[in-house]
């Protein structure tokens, strides 16, 4: 097999220089990855997330934030608040489904085992509840939020975490 066929997965840390990369990510994913479950409407009004790309980089930088890449190219990432709560978790569509969001949820919920968190939670939206139910998240409750003048669903969503070795 070719190195195409078998792409190197890998993990750094986010740096304030990642915020355009990382903004970009961020509306790609919503816009092509999410269309099935929300409207144009609702979409446009979650991507303006990341206009203020500076705001983005400082919630970003305030908290435990990976990159996900591909053979050295930076296709993903998330984040860990308050040592418990996944606040984002974005891969570019190019990278969809090719083990990038294990890699980074995996490693998100390690970090938070080893800093001695007994549970993960996230908002999630409804394009990505499965990928959290495989990943033994179990659905808490249902919200609806309004972004940009706009009511998007999404799921709190819980994992109970096992206790680290002492």
């Amino acid at each position: 097999m070719t190195a195409a066929a078998n792409p190197k997965l890998s993990l750094r840390p986010f740096l304030a220089a990642d915020t355009a990369l990382v903004a970009e990510t961020f509306r790609a994913s919503v816009e092509e990855l999410t269309a099935d479950d929300y409207s144009d409407a609702q979409r446009e009004a979650w991507m303006l997330a990341a206009d203020d790309e500076e705001a983005l980089g400082a919630r970003l930088s305030g908290q435990l934030t990976l990159l996900g890449l591909v053979d050295g190219s930076p296709v993903g990432f998330a984040s860990l608040k308050a040592g418990e709560d996944v606040d984002m978790l974005y891969v570019h569509p190019v990278a969809a489904g090719h083990g990038v969001g294990s890699l980074l949820i995996e490693a998100l919920e390690k970090l938070a085992v080893g800093r001695g968190a007994r549970r993960l939670t996230a908002e999630v939206s409804d394009s990505a509840l499965d990928f959290f139910k495989k990943r033994g998240f179990v659905p808490q409750q249902r919200n609806t939020v309004q972004l940009g003048g706009e009511w998007l669903a999404n799921t709190t969503m819980e994992k109970k975490l096992k206790e680290r070795p002492q």
